[in-house]
């Protein structure tokens, strides 16, 4: 059997090893359009910026490693231009001499990935705007990086926090332009708050809801200026897009495969296209959302492994199916970590789920240890069932750790009573005996159980809320340092002797720094007859929803 893979990095790469491991007398072709079969592409803003010295670090299976551990047939600067269904053949180009031969096959894999964004602005062709998308463009925007004094980033996604936290390690002055008003468009604003305040604390100057409207030479001197929608204009030494990727689909769609609306080609469980001899996997398939059952765009390097692997098993004979992803991402930048999984609160809201939220910010391991850093953890649920919808982490230390829990959980169909009996390890320096993951549990499953009833941020000018009573039961000197416009302070330990000084026909909202307090002014004041709401994360939640 012959099986021709069109592109490797990721998807292709996976799908050629495996099948290898599978099935000795397979014929395995790749034809690579680049010089490197297999790269680590999320690592090239780490080697624009130093992190990583050496390039063929970046080389996860270099083209040697291919051909003589899994006896492949890796045709590097090669590329497939055109599919032939009926006759069972591919068209390929040799980029290096243009000639051009059939190859004919029994199985086709396509990888092409996705290509960056390059919308029509003018002037988005000149000299010095680069995208990022393999090593040859890491290799130009690493030597300008260390000849620039100045970048404007467009796009604050993954890539372009990356680039943002290397060019500034790199000692450039960099500004990141961003279309909508928070940079990481997938997770909840307010989630992101911690991050984009680390950026502008190391110099980097964020331009939210602005976008690039034109780019031009710069009059007085070499270097660009970029003009903005907003009226402003930035001058640079070079530019970096980072506006998003789109699948590279022409391949697929030539041949008659059938594609999604956002452009993805449309696979089922196994990695088949709707012609059965012809898979694709990577960043160019169409691919369901885990929990929400949805088709979406995720372009991440886990699924697309997974669907190399699946691909490989299934032609070799194997019944292996791709259950979908849950877009289970983490970014990092000077020190901070922001992670999520499953579906955001915006998501639900599109989707029109019925979902409770709530907040908790603990310590990453116990406080009376040396070291502890504190992180924000936000959790959706099921309000009756208590079932996860995703969850959502910024901090410093220790949130990797608890969204990788949180996304086991989400993808066992766990609900918020399973957080709180979950069995997780623990020492003082990794840990609390109530892990942040545990504490998820006790607040939401409260939440569910009626316990505290809260109140979120985002309620807070809502009826029935608008009008409610705004107890602070932190300490006299926590109010004084800031509180919410309109609220009287009564510390918790005072509460119980000063009742009398407290509404009895109006609902009251109480809460503290981070909601500990304030749950437990909620359990005082409910028992005593009052309506009370706990606000769910407290002034710190707050004070992320302003930032």
């Amino acid at each position: 059997m012959r099986v021709v893979i069109v592109g490797g990095v990721a998807g292709g790469a996976s799908a050629a090893a495996r099948l290898r491991r599978l099935d000795e007398q397979a014929e395995i072709i790749v034809c690579e359009r680049g010089a490197h079969p297999s790269f680590a592409n999320c690592g090239m803003p780490y080697y624009i910026g130093g992190v990583i010295p050496q390039r063929e670090k970046l080389l996860v299976a270099p083209l040697a490693l291919l051909q003589n551990r899994f006896r492949l047939d890796v045709r590097t600067r090669t590329e497939v231009v055109s599919i032939d269904r009926t006759e069972r053949t591919v068209a390929v180009r040799n980029l290096e001499s243009g000639e051009e031969t059939t190859l004919a096959y029994d199985r086709l894999i396509l990888a092409p990935g996705a290509v960056p964004l390059r919308p029509p602005i003018p002037g988005i062709d000149s000299p010095g705007i680069y995208s990022l998308r393999d090593l040859n463009d890491a290799d130009r925007l690493q030597a300008v990086a260390q000849s620039g004094a100045a970048v404007v980033i467009v796009g604050g996604g993954f890539i372009g926090v990356e680039l943002a936290e290397n060019f500034v390690e790199r000692g450039l002055n960099v500004t990141l332009v961003e279309l909508a008003d928070q940079i990481l468009a997938p997770w909840d604003r307010e989630m992101t708050a911690p991050l984009a305040a680390k950026l502008r604390e190391k110099g980097v100057e964020l331009v939210l809801g602005a976008s690039a409207e034109s780019f031009a030479a710069h009059s007085e001197k070499a270097g660009i200026r970029v003009q903005l929608n907003n009226g402003q204009s930035i001058d640079c030494d070079f530019v970096t897009l980072c506006i998003g990727v789109r699948p590279e689909n022409q391949l697929a769609k030539a041949a008659g495969l059938a594609i999604g609306p956002r452009g993805g080609i449309r696979t089922n469980v196994n990695m088949q296209t709707d012609d059965p001899l012809i898979y694709a996997v990577g960043d160019a398939v169409e691919v369901v959302e885990f929990v929400s059952g949805q088709p979406t765009q995720i372009p991440l390097a886990g699924p697309a492994n997974r669907q190399g692997r699946i691909a490989a098993d299934h032609i070799a004979g194997r019944d292996s199916t791709f259950r979908g992803t849950q877009g289970t991402s983490v970014v990092g930048a000077f020190g901070m970590t922001a992670a999520m999984t499953g579906l955001s609160e915006k998501v639900l809201q599109r989707l029109g789920y019925d979902y409770q939220k709530v907040y908790v910010h603990p310590a990453h391991h116990a406080g009376y240890y040396p070291g502890s850093t504190p992180m924000t953890l936000k959790l959706l649920f099921e309000p009756k069932s208590g079932k996860l919808w995703g969850a959502q982490g910024v901090g410093q230390l220790g949130v990797d750790k608890r969204i990788d829990v949180l996304a086991m959980a989400v993808q066992a169909g766990m609900s918020v009573y399973d957080l709180e009996e979950a069995e997780l390890c623990y020492a003082p320096q990794y840990g609390s005996a109530k892990d942040p993951v545990n504490m998820l549990g006790f607040v939401a499953a409260g939440v569910a159980r009626d316990d505290h009833p809260v109140v979120n941020v985002s309620q807070l000018e809502e009826t029935p809320f608008a009008d409610a009573f705004l107890l602070d039961v932190r300490t006299p000197a926590e109010f004084a340092a800031g509180h919410l416009p309109g609220a009287v302070n009564i510390p918790v330990d005072e509460l119980r002797g000063r009742l009398s000084e407290l509404p009895q026909q109006q609902s009251i909202i109480a809460y503290c720094k981070v909601g500990q307090r304030g749950y437990i002014a909620t359990r005082i004041l409910k028992q005593h007859g009052f309506s009370v709401h706990n606000l769910s994360g407290g002034y710190t939640t707050w004070c992320m929803f302003r930032a």
